[in-house]
């Protein structure tokens, strides 16, 4: 049922009726920020926002990133996402148009200046500075601090013409044999850089580690346009418990700025409560960004039960994914959760658990969308179904095929509604 904004076009009240369950799976839609000043200059970008608009998702089609602005583009954070934007700026154009990304994007990538991508995060690659021999051996520290995996370091350490600033070797373990396999691996990919060098590269990139970005300044004070990015330096903090997972760094008087004609956040997305979910009983953990819920992903009410760990099901509602455990984790380890929710789903079922109806007269109408249907018609939205998305990829696939490419993304709702309309 595409093309339906549940809890705008159609309340979720709507939905109570006709369905025995309802499970929550829709995500992290917004990214956090960074509560620095300047991060509303001109330049200063999502990349949430950034990606979006290079896959071809309708609601960044005019983002229109200002790639032609100068030479050095600063992303903060160091997970995957941080790094597929450095992918991409790095990229040859050439090699990108193979690939599925959106015309749009290819036109104003092939007009970029970018030369230089610094991506920085505020703690290590592993925590090695500060700790005892002893603890270094431990299995129990073999975690990564930056957030990055093997694939997404391995792709940008390989493209062609792009050299890579060699890392501090402080900040590697010297004896790489006693950890296990991701980290020794990621840790010897660290350490051997790329192959190419930076006097015959024709762009390059670094991963900074021990900064905090304290703000992102102009480029003049007449210019609204960015011009650099300050962060103050951290040191790793022998007080903290090295096994914790928190970050065990903290700042210092020193600070540094980074020239930085482009500037990319980030660090991490959050979800965000559906209007109308107080409507069914369901709080939204603002502080978390979740639905409260069991480990089974049932969802509970904390106003329903004596206490937080012993809170009341709200009958017939359920959660996966990310707004049910929140954004961690890559697609294996969310398909693991959305496991387990489906399993509760069908206990429920099978052992006649009380449904989403069981407040009022305990039976709905079993119509499913066929009784909602008629609501969201006379409220003019028009429903997109499996069939109808299946010409829509027809079409893309077409287009692409003309191009030499997968795909040819439509990058608008109004656009491919007219495919249907032919």
């Amino acid at each position: 049922m595409g093309n339906v904004n549940v809890g705008v076009d159609i309340p979720l009240t709507s939905l109570k009726p006709h369905y025995d369950g309802i499970l929550f799976a829709y995500g992290a839609s917004e990214d956090k920020r960074l509560g620095i000043p300047g991060e509303d200059l001109e330049g200063v970008y999502s990349a949430r926002a950034f990606v979006g608009w290079y896959n071809g998702l309708p609601e960044y089609a005019d983002l229109d990133p200002a790639l032609d602005a100068g030479e050095t583009a600063v992303v903060i954070g160091q997970g995957n996402v941080a790094m597929d934007v450095a992918r991409i700026l790095l990229s040859s154009v050439d090699e990108l148009r193979k690939t599925d990304i959106t015309e749009y994007a290819l036109e104003r990538l092939s007009m970029s200046r970018v030369k230089n991508v610094q991506v920085v995060g505020r703690r290590g690659p592993m925590q090695v500075n500060s700790l005892p021999p002893t603890l270094l051996q431990s299995p129990n520290l073999q975690r990564l601090q930056a957030a990055f995996t093997i694939k997404e370091l391995r792709e940008l350490l390989t493209l062609r013409n792009v050299s890579f600033e060699p890392i501090d070797p402080s900040l590697l373990p010297a004896d790489t044999k006693s950890l296990a396999r991701q980290p020794k691996r990621l840790t010897q990919l660290l350490a051997k850089g790329s192959t190419t060098s930076a006097s015959t590269a024709l762009r390059s990139w670094a991963l900074k580690f021990l900064l905090s970005p304290t703000s992102f300044n102009p480029s003049s004070t007449s210019n609204p346009t960015i011009g650099s990015t300050s962060f103050t330096l951290n040191a790793f903090r022998p007080d903290v418990d090295p096994l914790s997972k928190t970050a065990a760094v903290s700042n210092t008087s020193e600070t540094l700025s980074l020239p930085s004609s482009l500037a990319f956040r980030s660090v991490g997305y959050k979800s965000t409560p559906i209007p109308g979910l107080v409507d069914l009983g369901v709080m939204f953990d603002e502080k978390q960004g979740i639905i409260p819920n069991d480990p089974s992903g049932r969802i509970i009410n904390p106003e329903l039960g004596p206490g937080p760990l012993t809170a009341a099901h709200v009958p017939g509602l359920y959660a996966a994914g990310w707004v049910k455990r929140g954004p961690t984790g890559v697609i294996a380890s969310t398909m693991d959760d959305a496991f387990a929710s489906a399993d509760a789903v069908v206990q429920d079922h099978l052992g006649r658990v009380r449904g989403l109806n069981a407040d009022s007269d305990g039976e709905g109408t079993g119509l499913g969308w066929e009784g909602l249907s008629k609501e969201v018609e006379n409220k003019g939205v028009r429903r997109v179904s499996w069939e109808d998305w299946k010409k829509i990829d027809a079409v893309e696939r077409e287009r692409g095929k003309a191009k030499g490419k997968g795909r040819e993304k439509i990058g608008r709702v109004a656009d491919m509604l007219k495919v249907l309309d032919g």
